[in-house]
């Protein structure tokens, strides 16, 4: 994946959400945070049910700071 592949995931998501948010299971920003943290965290386990393969760690630095600066970005 590249980086321009991640945001035009990210958008799609969006755009998801506009059209069937209400069928999502987390509905606010705290929720879906706290999704993803716990995802991230299981990640290993839920790669090994799928009986596929962990991904290389990436380069978690670039998502934290993406996180971050979402948080002010416009």
């Amino acid at each position: 994946m590249t980086r321009e592949s991640l945001a035009d995931m990210i958008d799609g998501l969006c755009d998801d959400f506009r059209r069937r948010g209400e069928e999502w299971e987390n509905l606010t920003v705290e929720d879906y945070l706290s999704a993803l943290a716990a995802w991230i965290t299981a990640s290993p386990g839920s790669y090994r049910y799928l009986g596929e393969e962990m991904p290389p760690d990436g380069d978690w630095t670039f998502f934290a700071r993406a996180l971050s600066a979402a948080v002010m970005y416009e």
